[in-house]
This record gives C-alpha cells, structure tokens and sequence, in this order.
C-alpha cells in the first residue's frame, strides 16, 4: 500500500506541481491541504480572511450570494497554481457558470468574499520573510498607436529578452484572451491610449500571463512581517507561500486597511521569485541550500 501511495504522490507531483518546493513534513501538508482547513486556522488565531462557505451543491454558492453580495471568489477546495478559480464574480451568471465549472477540479468549492485590492505571495520561514512579491494578471499598457495585438507581441518579446520564460509565460491571444477583451467591447486590433491599462485576463495565476514584481522589504511595516510570521507559527510549518490580498498595498499598516488572507502554501512555487516582470530580481540560492539541507519527514507521502 505504501508503494501504490508513493506512486500516486509522484504522479500527482509531476502533474500538478512540478517545480515545487517540498520542505514541509507530512504533517504540516496534511493540516494545509485544504483553504477549507487554512480559513479554519485564520479564525481561531485571528488572522484577517474572507468570510465564505464550502459547497457540494451550486445552490449553497448562490444563496451566499444573495445573503453576503459581490465581488465574490469561487475556486476548489484543494488545487494549486489558481486551477480552477474564478474571481472577481460580480454578478449571478457568472457566479452560476463558476460553481459549475469549478467542480472540473475537486468535488468540494469555497465560495467566499473578495477583496478588490493587491494581491501578494509571500515566501516566509518561521524566522523571516524570505521574498516578497506582487503578483499582475496579465495586462498591455497602451501607447496611443499600437493595438493590443501588437503591444502583447512587444510584451512578450520583452519578456524573453528578460529570460523570464519558463517560469513566466507568454501571453496569449487565444480564445479565451479574445473572449475577455470582448467583454471589455475591445479586440486584438483596438489601439488603447497612451497610459491606458488593458487585462486580457482576471487571474493572477502564471499561465495566461500573469506576471510578478518584487516588494522591497524595507516597505513592509513590522506589523505585518509579524502577522506573516505568525501565520508560519501557528501551523508550525518550515516554510510557507502565504496569499493575501491588501486593499491599499503591503507597504500599509494591515490594521488602517482592509486585508484577507486567502491561503497557505505548503509546496510553494519559489521559482517565480526569482523571475520578476518588475523590480530587481533577488538571489534566493543561499536559502535554497539552506532548505535543502534540511531532512524531511515523509517527503515521499502525500
């Protein structure tokens, strides 16, 4: 038995997380697994998150809904990389399509409120935070002459300049990029004005071309490093990728603002820290042999 489970833990590594990290002991993974579990967490520590629901049923999403309002977020109880998350929901057929399609990725959802602000990942230990950054859904800034069609292609010729790929993806301007620049009454050949910022998609997640920048740590106020490290404590964990949302920005005292913590990552992706759109890239190879010294319990369970 043990056998059959180590060959499904690989399979599932190879599949779905392939360039994660692994520095958590089985226990830790196993108290992480879900956002079900993280929001549990969150409540009994009193870290700041979303108020939400998890469901088996679409009617259960649609009826906190109609009790709580939108923006809303709805994703799969256990998934990595944003599969299967859709946000921001702002009305009743999209929240509808969403809680059907989620189910594609984990029988049980989480349907919860959203904040409208900046979203981050940040890499922490139980001593510091190790790198810190902003993530972008993918998005062109116009120049007042070039289309869209034309400012992804610059985009993305810059982007292999920066030797960003792989880790950074190419936007695209496949079915889905054209189906999102639709809804905002624009196509690939619309020409936007100099200054303005046009998303060709809503998440933040790497493959549709989201992008990253580092936050300088000097920013960040101590109250929120200490909320961070508390986070990594209370699961006891070696290391985390911890995702929240600040209404206006890390570099902001979390008590004067709206913040939410959205989930812990107990296999973070640690590459893209090391290759941002934006900011100066940092040098994260001291830490990675730190941590893989490191020997890990059950490394080879799921």
């Amino acid at each position: 038995m043990k056998s059959i489970k180590s060959l499904i833990y690989r399979w599932i590594s190879q599949k779905f997380m392939a360039g994660c990290s692994n520095y958590n002991s089985l226990q830790v993974r196993k108290a992480s697994r879900s956002k079900k579990q993280a929001r549990a967490m969150f409540a009994q520590h009193g870290i700041p998150h979303a108020r939400g629901t998890v469901f088996l049923n679409p009617w259960s999403a649609y009826r906190f809904a109609r009790t709580h309002g939108f923006p809303l977020c709805i994703k799969p109880n256990v998934s990595g990389f944003s599969r299967g998350s859709h946000f921001p929901i702002n009305n009743y057929a999209q929240l509808w399509k969403a809680a059907l399609m989620v189910k594609i990725w984990w029988p049980t959802s989480i349907v919860e409120q959203y904040l409208l602000g900046s979203n981050y990942r940040v890499l922490a230990t139980a001593d510091d935070l190790v790198s810190v950054i902003r993530r972008y859904p993918p998005f062109v800034d116009g120049n007042g002459h070039d289309t869209i069609g034309t400012l992804i292609d610059k985009e993305n010729h810059t982007r292999a300049v920066m030797g960003l790929y792989p880790t950074i993806h190419p936007i695209p301007t496949s079915a889905a990029t054209i189906r999102f620049l639709r809804r905002q009454k624009l196509t690939l050949d619309s020409v936007p004005a100099a200054g303005e910022r046009v998303y060709t998609f809503h998440r933040v997640a790497l493959a549709p071309g989201g992008v990253v920048e580092v936050i300088d740590q000097s920013t960040i106020p101590a109250a929120n490093k200490a909320l961070f490290l508390k986070v990594i404590e209370v699961f006891d964990a070696r290391l985390f990728g911890i995702d929240v949302i600040f209404e206006k920005g890390i570099e902001t005292d979390y008590r004067d603002q709206r913040c939410i913590f959205l989930e812990v990552n107990s296999r973070p992706y640690t590459r893209m820290h090391s290759a941002p759109r934006y900011g100066e890239p940092e040098n994260l190879e001291k830490f990675y042999a730190e941590m893989d010294s490191l020997t890990i319990a059950d490394a080879d369970i799921y």
